[in-house]
């Protein structure tokens, strides 16, 4: 597990032995996985656990704000996710 980023009071990370498609997870009080590139081709959710929507909001901020960055750290990690 690789933290990537930080802010908003969550934690972003990246599992080196992840699967594609390309997404984090989002940890705060609870999990959230992102899809960086959803169907729109912008951050989706997938799911969310223990989060409050305030919570899962922010979780999504954080991730689109940031969203070309971490997608260069999934392809560092990962390889290209196409």
């Amino acid at each position: 597990m690789i933290t990537v980023a930080r802010g908003l009071g969550l934690r972003v990370v990246i599992f080196a032995d992840d699967h594609v498609p390309a997404h984090v997870h989002v940890f705060g009080d609870g999990e959230a996985k992102i899809n960086l590139a959803g169907t729109d081709g912008q951050a989706e959710l997938v799911w969310a656990v223990g989060m409050k929507r305030s919570e899962v909001r922010r979780a999504m901020r954080l991730v689109a704000g940031q969203r070309a960055a971490l997608l260069a750290r999934w392809e560092d990690i990962h390889g290209n996710p196409d």
